[in-house]
């Protein structure tokens, strides 16, 4: 077995690598003056078992090259399996057409990554889960929540806790929350008016005096999280938190969770953070470096993956 990462982000690489006791393998990931991806390895790979660790998120079509030029320099390389793995599979959210004329982009990017040469994938909280069945190769879709049970756990321990699904297509994934910390569950009732946008409409459920845990797979402009958190609060609720999985949190999503009324929104190191969101006083960090290690581990000894969540 043998670690191989990209440029999208280091310091969850450098975590796993710590996890696993491995040194990464040898190689050179750079850009010609033209932006062009260039990728050396500058060791023997041939007959080796590569986990490529590469993030698909912004600037994401760079780092989709990446990743492509990487597993291709690899399977030139003869290793003998190349996995993917992507802490955050970049666009998952176009996973149909919500449209005439329109793509399904998860689908190509599914197609690219097969097509580069790698020989499985291994991802976090897909948005969708079917996207695994865009894949012609062995795909297996992990799952945070065991890393935000022990958080949830350690930081709120005592507190009257209600699950909340901010809409009523994350449902399934609140539920599995609110099982393995044996809490209620609520949903919010959200209208969308257009992309980006959100209107929060009603709250399914008694959330008066509870503290509530909002949860979602990707947190991007922040909007549905802050309408919900207010929603929540005028309805009677203590205290509202998030816990997601993905913090893409582009454009003013920052500074719109600083100014807003959650007490905390709980990312994972999926994707790499900027200055503006390590230095806000209501967003934090939790790693899914030792999950990801395990994963990698059981992978490369042909061991069950799926008994991590029993």
């Amino acid at each position: 077995m043998k670690l191989l990462a990209g440029n999208s982000n280091r310091a969850l690489a450098e975590a796993i690598g710590q996890h696993l006791k491995l040194s990464f393998t040898k190689a050179s990931v750079r850009r010609f003056a033209d932006n062009e991806v260039f990728v050396e390895i500058q060791e023997n790979v041939r007959g080796e078992d590569m986990f490529v660790i590469q993030s698909t998120s912004f600037p994401a079509n760079d780092n989709l090259m990446e990743l492509l030029v990487i597993i291709d320099a690899l399977r030139r390389s003869s290793a003998r399996r190349i996995t993917a793995v992507l802490p955050y599979f970049g666009y998952a959210r176009q996973d149909r057409k919500p449209g005439p004329r329109t793509p399904i982009s998860a689908k190509l990017v599914a197609n690219l990554i097969t097509e580069a040469g790698a020989n499985r994938v291994l991802t976090v909280d897909l948005h969708a889960g079917q996207i695994q069945g865009f894949f012609d190769i062995p795909t297996d879709n992990l799952y945070a929540q065991p890393v935000m049970v022990k958080d949830i756990i350690d930081y709120l321990d005592g507190e009257d806790l209600m699950v909340i699904s901010p809409d009523v297509g994350g449902v399934v994934r609140a539920r599995a929350l609110a099982k393995r910390i044996n809490a209620d569950l609520a949903i919010v009732d959200k209208r969308r008016e257009r992309a980006g946008e959100s209107e929060v409409m009603n709250i399914i459920g008694d959330v008066t005096g509870r503290t509530c845990l909002l949860v979602d797979d990707i947190v991007d402009s922040g909007g549905t999280l802050c309408n919900a958190a207010d929603a929540l609060l005028q309805k009677g609720a203590k205290a509202v938190y998030a816990y997601v999985t993905h913090g893409v949190l582009s454009g003013g999503a920052v500074a719109r969770i600083r100014d807003s009324k959650l007490k905390s929104v709980v990312i994972t190191d999926s994707i790499a953070a900027t200055d503006e969101i390590a230095k806000c006083k209501n967003i934090r960090r939790i790693s899914i470096a030792p999950l990801l290690g395990e994963a990698i581990e059981r992978i490369s000894h042909e061991k069950s993956v799926s008994s991590l969540f029993d």
